[in-house]
């Protein structure tokens, strides 16, 4: 009886803190406040959005949020680089008299850079490096997507081959990273957060 009581309590937390987060990435929540601060941010500070603006945002950051945990999983958070950048960076914010560090908007800013970061980095590593420096993929790229370069040699559409080739990756890399993590998204308060 005693196990069962505590089973069901466990589901009660758990169930209730899923309800104050939009969604949860391979256990890591993202919480109402932080989406709807990046939402706003992004938006002009407007934070008035229908269902349907919120749960596309929400698609784009939670691809985010997997480039940044694929960042962390391959070590890039450890680098020296990018500790001395964040340290850099938590100095220079902690000068601005505007936001004290109690201040959630602080955590909030703090973290889109340190996440940021990751997620350029990694980009870099994965995406744009590979799309720039392998001409023999980018070329049979090209060869099998020469309809859409309307006639022109592979050195006239290199720039376009080369953004088409990374979109190409970027697709595959963020397919593969939503089958690897689980993604568990509160519909329910994504409605919720709608103003429209």
């Amino acid at each position: 009886m005693r196990k069962v009581c505590c089973v069901i309590i466990l589901s009660f937390c758990i169930a209730g803190a899923f309800a104050q987060n939009v969604a949860v990435i391979n256990g890591r929540p993202i919480s109402n406040k932080e989406f709807m601060w990046f939402y706003k941010k992004n938006h002009s500070g407007n934070a008035s959005a229908t269902y349907q603006d919120l749960e596309a945002y929400l698609n784009l950051y939670i691809n985010f949020k997997l480039k940044v945990l694929d960042a962390r999983e391959t070590g890039l958070d450890k680098d020296t680089a990018y500790t001395k950048e964040i340290e850099n960076y938590e100095s220079a914010l902690r000068t601005q008299k505007r936001i004290s560090k109690s201040n959630a908007e602080y955590s909030f800013i703090l973290n889109e850079y340190r996440e940021a970061v990751l997620m350029f980095n990694i980009s870099e590593k994965k995406i744009w490096e590979r799309a720039q420096n392998d001409e023999n993929q980018l070329r049979n790229f090209y060869e099998n997507h020469k309809n859409q370069y309307q006639q022109s040699s592979f050195d006239e559409a290199r720039g376009q081959v080369i953004a088409d080739y990374q979109q190409k990756m970027e697709d595959e890399w963020v397919i593969g990273l939503r089958k690897r993590y689980a993604i568990k998204v509160n519909q329910d308060e994504v409605r919720k957060l709608a103003k429209l």
